[in-house]
């Protein structure tokens, strides 16, 4: 029997059937896992085979034979790094089945299965005896189960269990040792991720309102690759402090715990932000360290290895303070078994009461809840504002009769400001409308702006009262947007309301484009180059097992990433692909287009990155991806706020600069389902 699932489709918000497959998310998963990373990632495997090999040798000086339990085994590499330095057995557990599998395979493949037991199972449930998973208790606990925030993945809870019932006293752990580091700073980028800023339109200040203000902000972590924020965005008030360390040898506690750091202030300014990274110690004497520190750190920035599975994180303090410098202050960081959150008290402020707060500080305004931190960076982005309020300028008249599409934006209220006679915002969520309420009652806004609170479809002349709509906009932003064209539901509501509209009404944005360049990833091309051998050990199991997730869908896609974090070289031209006009309705039947990029630049393509622009009017236009000319080397400059597509080949190709080879494109826009149909060759000549 055949069951489907009802899934929203991001572009034309209708709901999509689609037949459910047990299989299905785990192919995504394993798609777009990133243990292609991992395996890439030479610096970690190299760490991890020395702290291997030398506490296998530490156990067989004392004598004893060495039984390893490998929690989060993955691929087996660990465990099969130490059966080479001379285990003699390893049980390798792995929860995740299609993983588990492929482990297996690869244990048998380079001809361990006499020395590995793979076991397909959460560490916290394997048992240990004659008739269990385990005979013997381990006495080297080998460990991959980190995530950027260090305890994230649960790492505190499964190494609890483990020192309880799997592992022997005293035994040897790789890693042996995790120190988190941390560092206050100031940082107007980084702040305007997390706090709605005062905004100016027509000599007059749109403040935040107030309870966001005092809002301690969404409480997950904000990991981002910190090495590129550039440390001229940030001021440094205080010292690089180890914030604590968890000896992986020992009982550890998934309690909650609370750990402070003294210091005299450094400089003066404005605490804002907490940057933060651990790295591994994996001998007891920390000779050898996996650092996940961001590379200007280092004295030569080239030297940082690269890796995206663990990366650096931002915390935002619960309030902005001002710290003088000389001033001694104390950050304190709080966790329990799978988060992390700071808190910074000048020694004045002092009393009797706890340095932080017991529970993670969580969102009370709403705001953090409706806006993701990029989306913050959008709205506090004073040169987008503007365009946006340069746009509306051009198009308002005293009469006009407004409609904004869009989630949770601030485009209503700046049509407002600018003396619209009425405006209507359509806001699909109680939460969305709550926020911009929020923001009209800050600012005295009582009248001239209605929030409705239902989709496109369901608007009738009757909520409008009786008004046609001569001005139609929207950024246009949706929640529900991953890849760049889902935007477009803007599009199929600008449809929904044609009827609504009056014969000459204003559509803004009047049209968007879709834009492509081909390019060369510094770095991010790893996390889909197959792996074949990694530090001598045959995974080509694993590579096929990712082929077969890609088979599995019905065509390759492009997959969402914010390409600042991602260094990449343009190697043609960018260039406009598609043409979508806001001011006619979506058509009933596809579109194409077709052509090629000649390559200009010498460099190994490993892709396409794809993203949208939108003309506010024929003058303005808003990007969403490129902000800036692309160099003469090919540096590009990307958008923080919103995430590109990237189309990876199957495998990189070497281009010229001749223009005698060029990269080929198809692309056809699907109105029925709102899908960009892409499809990329390399032709030579």
């Amino acid at each position: 029997m055949k069951t489907f699932c009802g899934s929203a489709n991001p572009t034309t918000g209708a709901v999509d059937w689609v037949e459910e497959s047990d299989e299905y998310d785990y192919h995504q998963e394993i798609a777009r896992s990133c243990y292609a990373d991992m395996l890439h990632d030479h610096d970690r495997n190299k760490k991890y085979y020395q702290g291997i090999q030398a506490a296998v040798a530490r156990v067989k000086a004392r004598g004893e034979k060495v039984v390893v339990l490998d929690i989060g085994t993955g691929t087996g590499l660990l465990s099969m790094m130490a059966i080479t330095v001379g285990a003699d057995f390893s049980y390798a557990v792995e929860v995740f089945k299609p993983m588990a599998e492929a482990a297996q395979c690869i244990v048998e493949k380079n001809g361990f299965s006499d020395k590995i037991k793979i076991i397909n199972k959460h560490s916290t449930d394997v048992t240990v005896g004659p008739d269990g998973d385990m005979q013997v208790k381990a006495n080297v606990l080998i460990t991959e189960l980190f995530d950027t925030e260090l305890i994230g993945e649960g790492a505190l809870p499964s190494y609890e269990h483990a020192h309880q019932h799997l592992v022997q006293e005293g035994c040897e752990a790789v890693p042996h040792r995790a120190n988190v580091y941390a560092q206050l700073v100031e940082s107007e980028l980084l702040w305007s991720w997390a706090q709605l800023q005062p905004v100016e339109v027509e000599g007059a200040c749109l403040v935040p309102p107030p309870a966001v203000g005092r809002c301690a902000g969404a409480h997950s972590v904000c990991d981002i690759q910190l090495s590129q924020v550039s440390p001229d965005c940030f001021s440094p008030l205080g010292p690089l402090s180890t914030m604590f360390s968890v000896d992986f040898s020992k009982p550890v506690s998934s309690a909650f715990q609370s750990h402070s750091s003294q210091f005299v202030a450094q400089s003066s300014g404005r605490a804002q932000v907490v940057l933060s990274w651990w790295d591994l110690e994996m001998d007891p004497s920390g000779s050898i360290v996996c650092s996940m520190a961001p590379s200007w750190t280092y004295a030569e920035k080239q030297m940082a290895p690269w890796r995206d599975h663990w990366m650096q994180s931002v915390y935002f303090l619960p309030v902005e303070s001002k710290v003088t410098a000389g001033e001694e202050v104390t950050l304190t960081v709080c966790h329990d078994d799978y988060s992390l959150w700071y808190s910074l008290q000048s020694h004045r402020q002092q009393d009797s009461q706890s340095l932080a707060p017991s529970s993670r500080p969580c969102c009370t305004c709403q705001a953090h809840l409706l806006w993701t931190r990029p989306r913050f960076g959008e709205l506090n982005d004073r040169r987008r504002t503007q365009s946006y309020i340069s746009a509306l300028r051009s198009v308002l008249r005293e009469d006009s009769v407004c409609l904004g599409i869009s989630d949770g934006s601030l485009l209503p209220v700046f049509a407002h400001l600018l003396r619209a006679k009425k405006i209507f915002s359509l806001e699909t969520s109680r939460m969305s409308k709550n926020v911009i309420e929020q923001v009209l009652e800050a600012n005295s806004i009582k009248e001239g702006v209605e929030l409705l609170e239902m989709r496109a479809d369901q608007l009738n002349s009757n909520d409008l009262g009786g008004e046609q709509i001569s001005v139609l906009m929207g950024e246009p932003y949706f929640s529900t947007s991953l890849l760049p064209w889902h935007s477009l539901f803007f599009w199929y509501c600008r449809t929904a309301v044609a009827g609504l509209l009056r014969p000459n009404a204003t559509i803004l944005p009047c049209s968007a484009t879709l834009h492509m360049v081909a390019v060369e990833f510094q770095d991010l091309w790893r996390i889909r180059a197959p792996c074949g051998t990694c530090e001598g050990f045959d995974v080509t199991p694993m590579d096929e097992m990712v082929q077969q997730s890609l088979d599995f869908r019905e065509s390759r896609e492009a997959e969402p990433h914010p390409l600042w974090e991602y260094p990449c070289r343009a190697l043609t031209k960018s260039t406009a692909v598609m043409n979508f006009d806001f001011t006619q309705c979506v058509p009933q039947q596809p579109v194409s287009s077709h052509g090629s990029l000649p390559f200009i630049r010498i460099g190994r393509c490993h892709g396409v990155a794809l993203w949208m622009e939108y003309h506010l009017t024929n003058d303005i236009t808003v990007s969403g991806g490129l902000i800036g000319p692309i160099s003469e080397q090919g540096d590009c400059d990307w958008s923080r706020h919103r995430k590109q597509g990237v189309y990876f080949f199957t495998s990189s190709v070497e281009s010229s600069a001749d223009g005698r080879a060029a990269v080929s494109y198809s692309f056809t826009f699907e109105p029925r389902s709102g899908d960009i149909k892409m499809e990329f060759s390399i032709d030579s000549q």
